[in-house]
């Protein structure tokens, strides 16, 4: 019989074949996948049937296609918290919650009944995430994908807040005529020019309108900023994730709509990701 373990060595090693870095966990990923087992389960217990063998083939050959991890098991954690993904979604990413990490310095008081927006909200992340750590709030996500939206709303229902939330189809300035005591947004920051320099799981599976934003990679702030600042409360304030090298071009951006920058955090690279900025 063949054993978990000598499945998973094996599949680690046709994904390092096939140049995958990170072989050796995604073929464990995915071998628990294929078995209905947790991660830390993966390599003991029963051995796995025919028919799981099969499917654990097919799973390697699409992450050897390159497809996200998170697209074939359609799951990602993101805050400790499990959130749907899957194509037509941009998969949350672990520099993005420098964003709540911010909010929590901003809003140490959790029971604040606070009005929050999320910008490109995509599956919801952000927004369902600090809805989760202040039960007092209610929230609002907008974009201008059907599809992101529909993963938001499930991610929403599941991780129980969807009586705190609503969720919006539209642009940018979605939400105008409402002010908000915190507004995230994580939007495209990636210059066209850099596509090809892009890992083949986001250029060929991620969402283009998620990634990119002109030629500087600053289209999306620029549209940004004038919403931000006309939408905060007295006190409020805007959380932006923003590209390696950016921090520099976004400040400026909000300084000229009258909005002072309050912080700057870096991810846990070390790189400025989260930038905060309020009334003056």
């Amino acid at each position: 019989m063949t054993s978990i373990r000598d499945v998973w060595v094996r599949g680690a090693e046709r994904l390092a074949a096939a140049g995958i870095d990170s072989a050796r966990l995604d073929a464990r990923v995915l071998l628990a996948h294929t078995m209905s087992l947790s991660v830390g389960e993966s390599i003991s217990g029963r051995e796995p049937s025919r028919d799981e063998l099969a499917r654990y083939d097919e799973l390697l050959e699409r992450r050897i296609a390159r497809e996200p991890v998170a697209y074939i098991i359609g799951e990602r954690e993101f805050w400790s918290l499990p959130f749907a993904v899957g194509p037509g979604v941009l998969v949350p990413r672990p520099e993005t919650e420098a964003l709540l990490e911010a909010a929590a310095r901003l809003f140490p008081d959790h029971n604040q009944p606070l009005e929050v927006l999320d910008l490109g909200t995509g599956s919801g992340a952000i927004l369902i995430a600090f809805l989760t750590d202040y039960p007092q709030a209610s929230g609002t996500g907008i974009d201008c994908s059907a599809e992101a939206l529909s993963w938001a709303r499930r991610n929403a229902e599941r991780l129980g807040i969807i009586n705190r939330s609503t969720w919006n189809r539209g642009g940018w300035e979605a939400a105008e005529g409402r002010s908000f005591d915190l507004i995230f947004c994580n939007p495209p920051y990636v210059a066209l020019g850099e596509a090809e320099g892009l890992a083949r799981e986001i250029a060929a599976y991620e969402p283009r309108e998620a990634l990119f934003a002109g030629p500087d990679g600053l289209d999306a702030y620029r549209a940004l900023a004038p919403v931000a600042a006309a939408g905060l409360k007295p006190g409020g304030r805007v959380i932006l994730e923003i590209g390696a090298g950016q921090e520099a071009a976004v400040r400026e951006l909000l300084l000229r709509q009258r909005l002072e920058i309050v912080m700057v955090l870096p991810d846990l690279a070390g790189i400025p990701r989260a930038v905060v900025a309020g009334r003056a």
